[in-house]
């Protein structure tokens, strides 16, 4: 149960410095919360984590290096017990499905009110899940519809030994929730080439969308080997 009597300890983590200098402002003046960190790199986040263990966590999904999936898997598995809330630019269903199923306590877009992102600390705070109702219907939706598939899933030929390295590579960014521009950058190729392995990963998988794809890479177990996910840029 929550004392009401303790202020709030809140981490922040994101790398865009106007974003997180906005978000600390807005909680200063808004609200009693301490603020005990705020980052723009996530490992540093993570290492803050572990000294404060703040009550929550307002981390950004897409940063370089290590993204907000990565470091919240890396949150919970360190055992840290603190809340967090997702921020993000991005309201795809699959990206907040893996963020709710990976442990999220709630999921904020950036566009919406700074109001919002009080009320989504309050709720968390309070031991509630936070999804606004712009998303929430969608989530449900999605939900259901990936409960279906993943039952589905634990029948038949897994496709993933199918795939090339290169389309390894893609498949792990595109369940990173980064877009076809930013794999391309990531992977140093054009945007064709990488919606030509996307398009192959689609055949492959017998999926017909980026959703599915990745929706069937994650219920099959996706681990991309040291040898299709390397750092160096395979030939393409």
């Amino acid at each position: 149960m929550r004392d009401f009597t303790r202020k709030l300890r809140v981490l922040l983590i994101d790398d865009n410095a106007n974003h997180l200098r906005g978000i600390k402002e807005l909680i200063s003046i808004e609200t009693s919360y301490n603020v005990v960190g705020a980052t723009r790199n996530a490992n540093l986040g993570l290492s803050l984590a572990k000294k404060y263990r703040p009550d929550i966590i307002l981390m950004d999904v897409n940063m370089p290096e290590k993204d907000g999936l990565q470091t919240l898997q890396a949150i919970v598995k360190s055992g840290i017990q603190s809340n967090v809330i997702i921020l993000s630019g991005y309201d795809d269903s699959d990206l907040i499905y893996r963020a709710m199923k990976l442990g999220a306590r709630g999921y904020v877009l950036k566009t919406m009110a700074s109001s919002k992102l009080i009320d989504a600390i309050e709720t968390v705070a309070d031991g509630k899940i936070y999804l606004p109702s712009i998303l929430s219907t969608r989530f449900f939706e999605y939900f259901q519809k990936a409960a279906k598939e993943e039952s589905k899933a634990t029948q038949g030929e897994n496709l993933l030994s199918t795939l090339t390295g290169r389309e390894t590579e893609v498949l792990e960014l595109l369940t990173r929730g980064i877009k076809y521009r930013g794999i391309a950058e990531k992977l140093i190729i054009s945007d064709t080439t990488v919606k030509t392995h996307v398009n192959n990963i689609f055949q492959k998988l017998q999926v017909n969308d980026r959703t599915n794809a990745v929706l069937y890479a994650l219920t099959h177990g996706f681990k991309p080997s040291p040898e299709k996910s390397s750092s160096t840029p395979a030939s393409v």
